[in-house]
């Protein structure tokens, strides 16, 4: 075999489409876009987010805000709240801050966070702490249960 013997694999070249140079070539006429219509003409682009005429994505939602259905939402409370409504060796969790007042009265999971200084030794179940939180409710002698 000599380099000028040297051919390509049979099917694995392939002539470019050549569109729009007569009737004779079988591709004249309307150059394969098919008739009429915005995608036979020149200059035609389709707007972003384009959905071949069904109603696109940003107008099926609802239109007064929109709530995920898969977030997650808590009732949040700072340990300085605690400090300041419970005394030394009381338990809180949900129902009893539900009680007092100090949360609103939706069925949220409860988060505690670390801001403010505690000093009482406090037994709080909730869902989840932050580590802040954590830190602080168990150097003032007290216990974090995660529900």
């Amino acid at each position: 075999m000599k380099l000028h013997e040297l051919k390509p694999t049979e099917g694995s070249r392939k002539a470019r489409k050549r569109v729009g140079r007569g009737d004779g070539s079988g591709m004249g006429g309307t150059a394969t876009r098919g008739e009429k219509g915005a995608k036979s003409r020149t200059g035609y682009t389709h707007r972003p987010h384009f959905e071949g005429g069904q109603i696109p994505l940003f107008r099926r939602l609802p239109k007064r805000g929109f709530k995920c259905p898969s977030s997650v939402d808590y009732n949040i409370i700072n340990v300085a709240q605690l400090e300041a409504g419970f005394e030394a060796g009381d338990v809180v969790d949900s129902e009893i801050l539900k009680g007092k007042g100090i949360v609103g009265k939706k069925d949220y999971m409860l988060k505690i966070l670390g801001n403010g200084d505690i000093s009482k030794a406090l037994t709080v179940k909730a869902s989840k702490f932050s580590a802040v939180a954590k830190a602080k409710i168990e150097a003032a002698g007290g216990t974090c249960e995660e529900l």
